[in-house]
């Protein structure tokens, strides 16, 4: 386990908008463990929240996906750009948390899931992640399936974070 829980993106209109993100079940159930794993252990855990034109603070769309509850030790940052330390203050709570390690999981992985990795890295956070517990739609390019195989197994295992078994 890694010293914090960052949950990206499990919103509403991400999971469940237009055109709903690949693998919602599996995902969902495995950040549930993941939670409650890390709960167990009394490990800090973040849910990020985006915020932009068709997420907009408040609306149902924006909300957190009801089967992910947020407890009130839980921290919670809002953000409106891809990379979830952009203008927000979450390196500031992971600082005074003393976390060196981060697991990242959550939507969408070729926006705002490679865009924290890719600077949580730069930082020079540990990071893992709990292989198939990140989630996007199809593109033009490739299907959604082929995009989280391609980010996880070319992009990011053994050059940004570790992918590991939950």
């Amino acid at each position: 386990m890694a010293d914090v829980l960052i949950i990206i993106d499990m919103q509403i209109g991400v999971c469940c908008g237009p055109q709903p993100v690949a693998n919602l079940t599996t995902v969902m159930s495995g950040i549930q463990q993941r939670i409650a794993k890390y709960r167990s252990q009394n490990k800090p855990i973040v849910f990020v929240q985006h915020h932009d034109a068709d997420l907009v603070t408040g609306s149902t769309d924006w909300q957190i996906m009801p089967a992910l509850p947020i407890e009130a030790t839980d921290i919670v940052v809002h953000k409106t750009h891809a990379n979830a330390f952009y203008q927000t203050d979450l390196q500031a709570q992971l600082t005074m948390l003393g976390c060196q390690s981060l697991e990242i999981c959550g939507a969408q992985v070729e926006f705002c899931v490679d865009t924290t990795i890719k600077m949580a890295h730069g930082l020079g956070y540990q990071l893992k992640m709990v292989r198939g517990l990140t989630t996007t739609t199809a593109n033009p390019m490739m299907s959604a399936q082929q995009t989280i195989d391609f980010y996880q197994d070319r992009i990011w295992n053994h050059r940004f974070l570790t992918l590991v078994t939950a």
